[in-house]
């Protein structure tokens, strides 16, 4: 595992695994756009980072020059690289990997998940609204997700615990420790591969079988190995993002009270209200490897190096949008990249929206009135998605 020194200068030497970042990132973001376009560090192999909207649009559709066969900053890059197709995949193998996940994510197939949804958040609830208070990220943020997912794709929720620890694992602590993130990769593939198995003898109707019977562009069967990388992105990236989304919007309205009585009274602000917490609180940063050397902005980036491609820190860009730093629920304009840009943008973006507006529609039912339990710390994720990992929250008004 790499020992890490505390950064001291976040132009030059800036690491997105510093504790400084993980609880508070925006002022080092705002640093950082001060300096220029670009900057560059020498941790992590060497990595750039784009500060402003444009530079991060700029490298989002140029697949030329940056490839997504890696898509998390590392302090290694072990080979193979692991897929996860479409997200690791670049052209032209990119778009047919694509079209076979978009099926399951239409408007209208995500709205026939939605009462269940709300069920699941109301059974949550259940647990624990008589206690007067609650970890909003360990009692309810993170099941909502996490029990959709495994009614999409077929698989008991009662394992739910151990897809957690995996994403902990490769997302997080596989940062900094190579034999975590490989061990965890590996687990989860086992997994799979068993559920893949029991499907060949006794076929499902659910997306593990949908993928299973899909044929790629020449009409052939995908291969395990395809089906494979599929699925462990449909669990990684349809938990952690939407947990963590929906937890920072709980932290926001905690600590603002005035938004959170506002969304009480006007519930048709929700729309607006959802989209500028997608701005404000973007959960994930994703990354791209320069395979040839190429300029951003006008700033030359060398092949060999990563590129740290932060969708949060262009969506508070003040060149685009005003007031970035303020969170403002009734933001008419709001051309945010919350779910990325270009090829790469996230196929479960009608699934995010829909459970982050019933997890907030349904706890403001029943909870219109909490805040933050000073008695204790909000945690939040470090590395590829920031999200609340502790949340304590006590219900009512203060005294």
């Amino acid at each position: 595992m790499t020992e890490r020194t505390p950064v001291t200068d976040w132009v030059n030497d800036f690491d997105h695994t510093d504790p400084r970042w993980t609880d508070d990132p925006f002022p080092i973001w705002n640093e950082m756009r001060s300096a220029g376009p670009v900057v560059h560090t020498e941790r992590f192999l060497g990595c750039y980072m784009p500060t402003t909207f444009a530079a991060v649009k700029e490298i989002s559709y140029d697949t030329d020059h940056f490839s997504s066969r890696r898509v998390i900053v590392r302090n290694s890059r072990p080979e193979p690289v692991q897929s996860a197709p479409p997200i690791t995949s670049d052209p032209p193998e990119h778009k047919p990997a694509k079209r076979l996940l978009l099926p399951p994510f239409t408007p209208d197939a995500v709205a026939a998940l939605e009462p269940r949804v709300r069920a699941i958040c109301n059974e949550l609830i259940d647990q624990f609204i008589e206690n007067g208070s609650c970890d909003a990220a360990a009692d309810y943020s993170k099941h909502i997700p996490v029990k959709t997912i495994c009614v999409m794709l077929g698989i008991p929720e009662s394992d739910s615990d151990q897809f957690i620890q995996w994403i902990h694992e490769i997302l997080e602590l596989g940062i900094n420790d190579d034999a975590v993130m490989m061990k965890a990769i590996q687990e989860m593939s086992v997994y799979f591969l068993g559920h893949i198995a029991k499907r060949k003898q006794h076929p499902t109707d659910d997306l593990i079988s949908t993928l299973m019977n899909a044929r790629d562009a020449s009409g052939q069967p995908l291969s395990d190995v395809h089906v494979l990388g599929s699925l462990r992105l449909l669990l990684i990236a349809g938990i952690d993002t939407t947990w963590s989304a929906i937890g920072a919007t709980l932290w926001h309205l905690a600590t603002h009270p005035d938004d959170r009585a506002r969304l009480v009274a006007e519930p048709e602000l929700m729309p607006t209200a959802i989209e500028e917490f997608l701005r404000a609180y973007s959960p994930v940063t994703m990354a791209r490897e320069v395979m040839k050397e190429t300029t951003i902005s006008g700033c030359p980036v060398k092949p060999g190096n990563m590129v740290l491609l932060s969708f949060p820190s262009a969506n508070r860009d003040p060149s685009v949008f005003p007031d970035a730093d303020q969170v403002r629920i009734d933001r008419k304009e709001n051309p945010h990249v919350a779910f990325g840009l270009g090829i790469h943008r996230c196929v479960g973006s009608n699934l995010a929206r829909m459970e982050m507006t019933v997890a907030i529609e349904e706890w403001l039912k029943r909870i219109p009135e909490f805040r933050l339990d000073p008695s204790q710390k909000v945690r939040w994720s470090e590395g590829t998605v920031r999200g609340p990992r502790k949340l304590p929250l006590l219900f009512g008004r203060a005294n």
